[in-house]
């Protein structure tokens, strides 16, 4: 090697491990809804409604609204599967309870976010916090009322309490 090759990638070297790294040189962490605790909320959710002779499908998606657990229960009819994921993924989306999101579009019809793919205005999602984090959301379908199946959502959330810390 020449000296002045050597004495330029000697100031290269020196140059380069003089720079400051970047301020977010570091991954940022992120909180996510485990699998386990999505079995819970979602046969929870299922059972609650079960008790109360409702044929219902539950579906629990995460942060980023993929689907992680569906569940079409016995007897339930074809409609409620697509209806319990898009319930999950409008409160995910939003940040609120599907009925919320519901409400919202009630109190103005010229919204376009109704219209949006896989988001619909139909109580019975509720969104999976852990702290303030909206890390994932629960959509049930299939009780008589949307009213019902939100009361089974909250069952499943309730019984994962302890897994969302």
């Amino acid at each position: 090697m020449t000296p002045k090759l050597l004495f330029s990638s000697f100031v290269s070297v020196a140059l380069l491990s003089s720079l400051p790294a970047p301020a977010q040189a570091e991954l940022p962490s992120i909180k996510i809804l485990s699998a386990q605790a999505a079995l819970t909320i979602g046969q929870a959710a299922y059972d609650a409604c079960v008790q109360q002779g409702y044929h219902v499908s539950v579906t629990v998606v995460g942060g980023e609204g993929q689907v992680v657990l569906g569940l079409r229960g016995d007897g339930s009819s074809p409609h409620t599967l697509e209806n319990s994921q898009r319930k999950a993924y409008t409160a995910r989306t939003f940040r609120v309870s599907s009925g919320e999101f519901a409400q919202r579009v009630k109190d103005n019809p010229t919204s376009g976010q109704a219209h949006l793919a896989g988001v619909i205005a139909i109580q019975g999602g509720l969104p999976i916090k852990l702290g303030d984090a909206v890390i994932g959301a629960v959509g049930v379908s299939g009780a008589p009322g949307g009213e019902k199946d939100e009361a089974c959502a909250k069952a499943g959330i309730d019984k994962a309490v302890d897994q969302l810390k």
